[in-house]
């Protein structure tokens, strides 16, 4: 297994701006893991989201020479794999035949383990909200990042966390997650 190039996201910017193939390989092995899991967030399909991987990077690769990080690469990459995800979870809907699509919408929601009840309670919060909540606890990624890739102002996203929480909170499926 090849070991991770130590150079920070900007230093390999920095190299891959100069030509060094070797530092936009670095960026890719140590991002494609998680532009992979935000687009199986966003499309449901692995096929989908193994596209989108591909998309991304390419996307990625046509900004060298001359790319300015002016933030984290997750915060540059994120609103560009959500708008990839989006389009071809968008695709997949309209290729998919009437019984199909029927059949995934009749599609028992019977959670029978925490991650699952977890998940079916996230789905019930509107999607800005779990966006935002997403984005924190999956992503790590931090209030002002994230006010960025959405490009929303700060309050805002402190505004939605806040309120996912509060409903988390209500919500008798995850209220023993959290402290009183």
């Amino acid at each position: 297994m090849a070991q991770l190039d130590p150079r920070s996201d900007e230093a390999l910017v920095e190299a891959a701006n100069r030509g060094d193939e070797g530092a936009f390989e670095a960026l890719y092995r140590r991002h494609r893991d998680w532009v992979v899991r935000l687009a199986f967030r966003f499309t449901g399909s692995e096929a989908d989201a193994l596209d989108v991987l591909q998309d991304t990077f390419a996307y990625l690769l046509r900004k060298f020479p001359g790319l300015r990080l002016t933030s984290r690469l997750t915060t540059f990459l994120y609103p560009v794999v959500k708008h990839l995800a989006i389009r071809a979870a968008r695709k997949r809907r309209q290729h998919a035949s009437g019984d199909q699509a029927l059949s995934e919408a009749q599609a028992p929601d019977a959670p029978s383990q925490p991650r699952e009840e977890l998940a079916a309670v996230l789905r019930v919060l509107p999607e800005a909200q779990r966006e935002v909540l997403l984005m924190r606890f999956v992503d790590d990624m931090g209030l002002r990042q994230i006010a960025e890739a959405l490009d929303v102002p700060l309050g805002t996203v402190k505004s939605r966390l806040h309120n996912a929480l509060k409903a988390l909170r209500k919500d008798e499926r995850t209220r023993a997650y959290f402290l009183e």
